[in-house]
């Protein structure tokens, strides 16, 4: 009984630090947006999650609540030459992402955004401290690029994305943003 205590402490643990490590590089790409936004380079927003109240809200303000619908892909907008972007991020602290992190819902979105002649890629966090850009076409098609269902950092050198001070994730760089130029840069 003791051991199961600990286990289930420790999957406590590290699951409150993967949503905080989460959130921080949401908080990033949220930052990198508001950078882009800025400059006139995109306008790309976080998509919201739509969820349903299943009741009050209690004392503190808090109310438990159910999502609604199929999770769609983290981030849309447009970039400034009229380009549809639109993008799932994903965070890890194993060294591997696995392909199945991104739901068919968030899947069948980024293929039809992709198959338009939208900008369609995930952004992956792997400890908070390296970042890659891998365009939707090269993620759906992981098992023959990388030979396995799963990627680790010495896969994606070439995605790699740098970060600029101050923290500003620069994962549009190379990005065309002509709607006539159908081929992301990487």
């Amino acid at each position: 009984m003791k051991g199961n205590t600990a286990d289930s402490a420790r999957r406590s643990y590290m699951g409150a630090r993967s949503r905080a490590e989460g959130a921080g590089f949401e908080a990033i790409i949220s930052s990198a947006c508001d950078y882009y936004r800025a400059i006139g380079r995109a306008d790309i927003e976080k998509t919201p999650e739509p969820m349903k109240p299943l009741g009050g809200a209690d004392r503190s303000g808090r109310f438990l609540a159910c999502y609604t619908k199929q999770a769609q892909p983290d981030y849309k907008g447009v970039l400034s030459g009229g380009r549809a972007v639109v993008f799932e991020a994903k965070h890890t602290n194993t060294g591997r992402l696995l392909f199945d992190r991104v739901s068919a819902e968030q899947a069948a979105c980024l293929r039809r955004i992709s198959r338009l002649g939208g900008i369609a890629f995930v952004l992956c966090s792997f400890n908070g401290r390296e970042f890659y850009r891998i365009s939707w076409p090269i993620w759906e098609d992981m098992k023959n690029v990388f030979g396995r269902k799963y990627i680790t950092p010495a896969d994606l050198a070439e995605y790699r994305i740098r970060v600029a001070a101050p923290g500003v994730l620069l994962f549009l760089e190379g990005v065309k943003e002509k709607k006539d130029d159908l081929h992301m840069c990487t």
